[in-house]
């Protein structure tokens, strides 16, 4: 299964394991988590991590885009963990799409990145 995602009641954080390549299908199992995540939060933050991520289908693509403009401001942060050059580039490219505030880490840092999101940085 390319994605694995479970939200956290306590700390409102959505988490994400990734691998491989996203498609259509991995949204439509995404999205419903998530909103349902925002739903009962109010805000909520990301945990991103990729193992061996390989980038989204066009179709995936698509629904990243039209996601993250319906949810522009309903997160508050989101952290991406990877271990590749244009992984960590993705944290820029985020940017404009969100209001939250967007950190890469890299895979040996996922402790640091956790705790982010939880802290008041």
């Amino acid at each position: 299964m390319p994605i694995e995602v479970h939200t956290n009641e306590e700390t409102h954080v959505i988490d994400m394991i990734i691998t491989g390549t996203l498609t259509r299908d991995d949204y439509a199992q995404f999205v419903p988590i998530a909103e349902e995540a925002i739903r009962r939060f109010g805000k909520a933050s990301i945990y991103f991590e990729m193992h061996d991520f390989t980038g989204w289908t066009l179709g995936a693509s698509w629904e990243d885009l039209k996601f993250d403009i319906k949810h522009f401001a309903d997160f508050s942060k989101i952290a991406i963990v990877g271990d590749r050059a244009w992984e960590h580039a993705m944290a820029t490219l985020l940017k404009p799409f969100t209001k939250a505030k967007v950190r890469y880490f890299d895979r040996s840092e996922s402790d640091q990145a956790r705790a982010w999101l939880l802290g008041d940085q």
